[in-house]
Order: C-alpha cells, then sequence, then structure tokens
C-alpha cells in the first residue's frame, strides 16, 4: 500500500519571523513608551520656531548660552522635586534651601575657608534640611505640603539671620571657575554638572531598586507597604536628596550671581514643580521621569526667554506660565488627552457597519 504525503508549503509566522500585524503592535508599543518625550521635544521644536520668528536675536549663541546657564539652576531643583513627586509628596522648601546654600557658601568662602570645604559643608547644611523635611513627613506623619512650607519659612528666616547684610560678595574665583565660568570638554560647568545630575537620576529611576520602589510609593503606599517595601526609609532619603540637590543649584546659583542672598531663589520651588508637571509627571505620583522634567525646565525657560526678547512685562508673563501650568496639568494628570481623544471620537469617529 503506498501513500502520498502531502507536503505543505511553509509558512512565515514563525515567532523570528513576526506577522506585520504583530509587528506592528511592537511599534504602537514602542512609540506609547517614548511618546511622552516625543511630545515634549515635538513641543519645545515648536517653540523654538515661533523664538526664530519672533525676535532675530533669539537663536543666537549667546542668547542659547544664557538660557541653558539659567535653566541648569532650575533643572537641578526640578529634578530633586520631581523624586518627591514621584512619591505622591511635594516640598515647597527648595527655592529657600537654594537660598541658604547661597549664604552659607558665601560666608564659609569670606571667612577664609577653602572652595572645597566650603562646598561640602553648604551640601551638608542643604541636606539636613531635606533630611528633616522627610522626618517631619515620615515620623510626624505631617503632610508634605504642610512640612516643607514649615521648613520653607523656617529657612528663609535662618538665612536671613545669619546673613546679617543685604548681599555677600563671593571673591574666591577656584569657587566661581568650578561653578560657573570653567569648562568640561568644552562645556561650561553649570550644563555639565545638570546633564550629569540628570544621567544619574534617570538611571537610578529606571534600573535600581531604590527608583522602582519610589514608583511603587507613588502609586499605593500602602501596597508599597505591605508588600515590604521599606517606605519610610525610602521617603526619608527621597527628601534629603531633594535638599542636597537645592543645595547644588544654590552653589551654580551663587557662582553665576557672585554672591549670596537670602532674596536669591524666590519662587523657583513654584518653577521646579511647574517643570516637573510640564514634563507629564503627575501630582498624584507615580508617573514621570527625569529626563521629561528636564525637557519641561527648557519648554518652560524657552517661553520666558522669548516673552524676553519681545518686552513682554512681568506681569502678562505670570499670566502665561501660569496657562501653560494648567494645561499642562490637564494633559498630564487630569485625564486630559484621554477627554480630548474620546471627544473627537465621538464626535468624527464613523460607524462600524453593520454584519448580518
Amino acid at each position: 500500500m503506498s501513500h502520498n504525503i502531502v507536503q505543505t508549503p511553509p509558512t512565515n509566522s514563525s515567532p523570528a519571523d513576526p506577522t506585520p500585524h504583530s509587528r506592528l503592535r511592537s511599534a504602537k508599543a514602542l512609540w506609547k513608551r517614548i511618546l511622552p518625550k516625543s511630545y515634549l521635544i515635538l513641543v519645545l521644536i515648536v517653540i523654538i520656531i515661533v523664538g526664530y520668528y519672533a525676535s532675530a536675536d533669539f537663536l543666537t549663541i549667546r542668547n542659547a548660552e544664557n538660557v541653558i546657564a539659567a535653566a541648569s539652576i532650575v533643572a537641578v531643583l526640578a529634578i530633586g522635586q520631581f523624586f518627591v513627586i514621584l512619591t505622591g509628596g511635594i516640598d515647597l522648601s527648595v527655592g529657600s534651601i537654594l537660598a541658604m546654600s547661597t549664604v552659607i557658601v558665601a560666608l564659609t568662602l569670606q571667612t577664609g575657608m577653602s572652595a572645597g570645604l566650603s562646598v561640602a559643608f553648604t551640601l551638608f547644611c542643604c541636606a539636613m534640611a531635606g533630611l528633616i523635611n522627610g522626618l517631619l513627613v515620615v515620623w510626624l506623619r505631617i503632610p508634605p505640603f504642610i512640612a516643607t512650607l514649615a521648613m520653607m519659612s523656617a529657612v528663609k528666616g535662618f538665612s536671613y539671620i545669619i546673613q546679617s547684610t543685604s548681599l555677600i560678595q563671593i571673591l574666591d574665583q577656584s569657587f566661581i571657575e568650578a561653578f560657573a565660568t570653567g569648562t568640561i570638554l568644552g562645556i561650561r560647568n553649570p550644563v555639565a554638572i545638570f546633564l550629569v545630575v540628570t544621567i544619574i537620576a534617570a538611571l537610578v529611576a529606571k534600573f535600581t531598586t531604590f527608583g522602582r520602589s519610589l514608583y511603587a510609593i507613588g502609586g499605593n503606599p500602602e501596597a508599597a507597604r505591605l508588600s515590604g517595601l521599606p517606605v519610610a526609609r525610602n521617603l526619608i532619603i527621597t527628601y534629603t536628596m531633594s535638599g542636597f540637590l537645592a543645595g547644588l543649584a544654590g552653589l551654580i546659583a551663587a557662582a553665576q550671581l557672585r554672591q549670596g542672598s537670602s532674596l536669591i531663589g524666590v519662587g523657583y520651588e513654584l518653577d521646579a514643580i511647574a517643570a516637573v508637571v510640564v514634563g507629564g509627571a503627575s501630582l498624584m505620583g507615580g508617573k514621570g521621569d527625569p529626563i521629561s522634567a528636564v525637557i519641561g525646565v527648557f519648554v518652560l525657560a524657552t517661553i520666558i526667554n522669548i516673552m524676553n526678547l519681545v518686552g513682554i512685562s512681568s506681569e502678562p508673563q505670570l499670566v502665561i506660565k501660569g496657562a501653560v501650568i494648567v494645561i499642562a496639568v490637564f494633559l498630564s494628570s487630569a485625564g486630559g488627552v484621554q477627554r480630548i481623544s474620546g471627544f473627537f471620537s465621538k464626535r468624527f469617529g464613523r460607524a462600524r457597519p453593520v454584519t448580518a
């Protein structure tokens, strides 16, 4: 008896050779992962184009250097603020800690302390202020808004008391070069500092257990606690880190302005919060990334720079900045994108054909 063997032609649906449909789904998944950064970069490009047509001085090397140098201070602040917001908290004291940093470093340099020791002592004091914030939130269970608001007032008063004069000049050239005028591989030191801080923060948030635990704490603190995560310890570390980075931002500000003053940094905490929100983070916690927060800094800094170049006064600038923050919160935290897409799909979507 003979058997006819029927050979079926090979198909191209093996796992090594995915179908067009599966490739499309993979592309969509990848696009969803990179969409927030792509969206922010697109917004930044549009703003740059508007600036180009608004002022002939916008796309100049000098103006770009000024924008980046000024944004470097807020960028370092925003990274520390990002980690606090990621846990569902907020830090209103970073602006005052920045001012305290400028006063402490100016005073210690004035007494003849070396630049290195002065920087280390200043960063230690600022980290301690952040540590106290963390202890107030974790041990005394004071809401972050109230705890950091109290710290903002206390630090501002302390800075004013130890200052004793209207401002303190900084004449130490090694300090000024390290945090303002010096360069590393052709990159100005303030820019290099915020780039290094951004890279470290991105790696910590993405690839470390500590970073992943902060997302869990922001998403559901009780579930994170029940799963065995050291919630209290990580919250204290987060607020301490925010104070440390606020101190680092203060060193950059002090070197650029060549002075220390308790009046420096007024409103910087709001700029940092706004940048984090514009970067797509949720004020409810558990969402966002440091790179997007830094892009948010440059979005706001570029808008302010354009308004300055075209001669818009400070009061309308505050109105425009407030509108930008409201729109950013609506899109990132209030489900604005989903609500807008749902509206257009209902209004303009095509009805599916009815099949028998």
